[in-house]
């Protein structure tokens, strides 16, 4: 992921620099923080700290293809007998995971395409996955806003950068499958973004990439039967990155059009 991300030219130099690495050593560089600033951290700490329970009680050995399909005779007959409340528990569980930090969207969404089928699927994760990116940035935003302008005035640009095109910005991000999805919903609220921004952002953005990991999952019983796995490196496939691409290089029109419209009117 890292090695694709260095290959896809800067499409927009505000967003490069907004979640570059120099700004997070500045971050990592100030002075410990007062007490009322580890107060507004607690909500992420705390965040931060389950998840790391969680990880340390061996919960991430239950988020496995190879755990799903052991199990998926036990949870497609649990489906069947929850009905409404299957797909309550299974959102729940996702938005869970996602606010927790849990590294495990694309395996979460495959389950949702096995369980539920394509398109209940996809949209079940989306409500999950935006669910849990909500809860995470509203904890990320009370803890780190206003820390741009601490960290100086080239990232105090960005952030007001990021604000200004706020939404056309957090598309293409979450359009592009090359970007950690918590590390964007963190500069997000470390930007100070509107709620309802961030949130029509991140349903609208994460649609593409859910359906095709949904697709997948609803396929999953053929590709055990036949001895395979689902291949969930599927989004770096040149067939599915450029249409990605492309869509994310639109998300950007409205911002370059802006910019091109001020220039020529102070010309």
């Amino acid at each position: 992921m890292v090695m694709m991300r260095r290959n896809i030219p800067a499409v927009a130099g505000d967003v490069n620099a907004a979640i570059g690495e120099r700004d997070m050593l500045m971050f990592m560089s100030m002075g410990p923080p007062r007490f009322s600033e580890l107060r507004r951290l607690a909500p992420l700490l705390l965040l931060m700290l389950v998840g790391a329970l969680f990880l340390l009680l061996g919960g991430g050995r239950h988020l496995s293809i190879a755990a799903l399909a052991a199990n998926r005779a036990w949870l497609v007959a649990a489906v069947a007998r929850a009905g409404v409340a299957a797909s309550a528990a299974y959102i729940l569980v996702y938005a869970t995971l996602v606010a927790l930090w849990f590294p495990a969207a694309e395996l979460l969404t495959i389950t949702g395409g096995f369980l539920f089928g394509r398109w209940f699927g996809t949209l079940y994760a989306v409500i999950g996955a935006t669910t849990g990116a909500t809860i995470m940035f509203l904890a990320a935003r009370a803890g780190l806003a206003g820390l741009a302008a601490r960290t100086g005035p080239r990232a105090a640009a960005l952030a007001a950068g990021f604000r200004r095109n706020a939404f056309d910005y957090l598309l293409f991000l979450r359009l592009l499958p090359v970007f950690p999805f918590w590390l964007i919903t963190i500069v997000a609220g470390a930007a100070g973004l509107k709620l309802r921004t961030f949130v029509a952002g991140t349903l609208i953005g994460i649609i593409p990439g859910a359906f095709i990991y949904a697709s997948l999952g609803a396929g999953l019983d053929a590709l055990i039967a036949a001895g395979r796995r689902p291949d969930i490196s599927v989004l770096f496939r040149p067939s599915i990155l450029l249409p990605l691409l492309g869509l994310a290089g639109l998300s950007l029109l409205p911002v370059v059009c802006r910019r091109w419209r001020r220039r020529r009117c102070g010309a």
